[in-house]
Order: structure tokens, then sequence, then C-alpha cells
């Protein structure tokens, strides 16, 4: 079954603002093996010309889909959950992510297509301070496996 054409160009904002905490940054760190200090130490971040601990450059994927996940979830567009994978994800910055940042998410669904037998669909978060500042955008694709016929 095709996904649901109807949702390309809807925009979901984020209910609340995800707050980035040097714990958190930390710990994607960790998770991802990079052991640069600018993601740890305060010190160290201040020294490489930054206010606080730097985010990793993938870190957005903790919290840009949070908006779009409601339109993800809606059962009139189409999306089997259990089939989806991840197919791609690009970042563009505007300026890093520090410990402290207050942001909010706004996804649109930007494109849906077939490929073959896979269902595409691309959603684009725009990251901002709470303030309205741009910080990130980040463009995901996930891939419904066996969608289309």
């Amino acid at each position: 079954m095709a996904l649901n054409r109807d949702f390309v160009g809807r925009t979901y904002t984020s209910k609340a603002s995800y707050e980035v905490s040097r714990v958190k940054i930390r710990e994607f760190a960790a998770a991802i093996g990079d052991g640069n200090p600018i993601y740890r130490d305060r010190d160290a971040a201040q020294a490489a010309g930054h206010p606080d601990v730097v985010a990793p450059p993938t870190f957005p994927i903790v919290f840009s889909l949070q908006s779009g996940g409601e339109a993800l979830a809606d059962p009139d567009l189409g999306l089997n959950l259990a089939m989806v994978v991840h197919g791609e994800q690009r970042f563009e910055y505007v300026r890093p992510i520090y410990a402290g940042d207050e942001l909010v998410t706004s996804s649109t669904i930007t494109d849906i297509r077939s490929a073959g037998r896979n269902e595409l669909l691309t959603v684009r978060s725009d990251i901002t301070t709470v303030d309205g500042e741009p910080v990130c955008t980040t463009y995901n694709t996930i891939v419904e496996r066996g969608g289309a016929a």
C-alpha cells in the first residue's frame, strides 16, 4: 500500500523545547565512540573557542524527529512502522549546538515517493532556539520496505 501523498507539505512543531545538557552530549559522544574532549570538557571546549561543551554534528538525531513523530504515527499516513528502516540523514548547520541551548523543532514532510517496492518519506526539520535563532536543519529519509507494488 502506498503512503498518503496528502501528507507532503504538512508541518509539525514540537510541543516542548529540548534542553541540551552536558550529560546528554557526553552520553551521545560515548554512544558514537567519539572521544573529542570538546564534547565532554567545558574547559577544552572554551579553549577551542566555544562558550560551553559542543554537541557532535549528528546529535540532533536525538530530538529532530520528535515533532514529525506525530505525522509518522498517524494511521492516515499509512506507514507500517514494523517495515521502516533509516535511509539517509544529513545536517546543515548555522552554528554548533551547545550545552545550555533550549531548542525547538519544526518538521515538514517534504517528499513521499516510490522506489521499486519501497516507499521513501523525507522529513526536513528546522531547529531553532526558543528565541527563534536558527541552529541547523536536518534532512531524514526513512524507507518503508515492500510498501509499493
